[in-house]
């Protein structure tokens, strides 16, 4: 192979990348399928392909939707909820620049795709944020171009009847956030319950590894119950164990994280509903899935 066949599939990686976790929804599981697009992007006849970038981008995607159905079914015995991994940027912690573009993939559409057929979400996300023709999803996905285009009407449907919206600007979110954490600090159960949509719904992700909801936490009331519960222990918590809250982002989100003993312990952000008041909370305490 040569030196600009290598150094085209690197040029392409960072995009691969951010396709493959768009899929998958985890950092390890994307860098596997890209390495697997390379492997064999190795192996294959350069001279045969006359669209490499459209090559890599279909190997990338047949790849992922193999690996997304295996994810599927072992998750499948997952603790509690499972959420997709965040990807974390702050002060203190940089991103690597693989996944950069990856960031402007919502942590909120990231867990409604979950509601997608593999194919269906494959579809999406090329013609979504890769401005795909459907002649290359039809190639990608093995389903003719008139199914592709309703493939993606379908997903279109599906995720806009999932509750969060995905087009909040940055100052929406980090208003409300910090709203919520300023009415949990005071324990002020009114001002907190006026920030949540009716059904509102708020996941947490331990991985049986750290402490989280088994299930989903669903209307305003038991939200603000539950974590105002949490609230009043962590500060009791801060008396022995001396723990900071940071600002930052999460999949180019605003989140906010605590760290204890340096090391984050959980991540939270949130997406509002039509009305402007939180519909999605997102709480990710799982060790494995926060930056270290």
């Amino acid at each position: 192979m040569s030196t600009a066949d290598t150094a085209l599939f690197e040029a392409e990686r960072p995009a691969l990348t951010a396709l493959c976790y768009r899929m998958l929804g985890e950092r390890a599981g994307a860098e596997d399928a890209v390495q697997d697009t390379w492997l064999r992007w190795e192996r294959a006849d350069h001279d045969a392909i006359e669209n490499p970038r459209a090559w890599l981008r279909r190997t990338a995607t047949r790849i992922a939707i193999d690996a997304l159905r295996s994810a599927r079914a072992r998750r499948e015995t997952y603790p509690g909820p499972w959420l997709p991994e965040p990807l974390v940027e702050s002060e203190s912690l940089g991103i690597e620049e693989r996944f950069a573009l990856a960031q402007e993939c919502e942590l909120a559409l990231l867990w409604a795709m979950e509601r997608l057929s593999e194919t269906e979400r494959a579809a999406f996300i090329l013609r979504e944020a890769f401005d795909a023709g459907y002649d290359e999803i039809s190639a990608a996905t093995g389903k003719s171009e008139a199914a592709c285009r309703q493939l993606v009407s379908r997903a279109h449907t599906r995720l806009q009847e999932s509750g969060p919206r995905f087009d909040a600007s940055p100052d929406e979110v980090s208003s409300l956030l910090q709203r919520f954490m300023s009415a949990a600090a005071a324990q002020d159960h009114k001002t907190a319950l006026s920030l949540f949509s009716p059904g509102a719904i708020a996941y947490s992700d331990g991985g049986k590894k750290a402490r989280a909801a088994l299930r989903p936490l669903n209307g305003a009331a038991e939200i603000v119950q539950v974590l105002f519960a949490v609230t009043e222990k962590s500060a009791k918590m801060a008396e022995t164990t001396p723990w900071t809250l940071e600002l930052g982002h999460a999949n180019g989100t605003p989140a906010i994280m605590r760290r204890v003993n340096g090391q984050v312990d959980f991540v939270i952000t949130l997406a509002p509903g039509a009305d402007g008041r939180i519909a999605w909370l997102y709480i990710m305490r799982n060790p494995d899935k926060l930056p270290t």
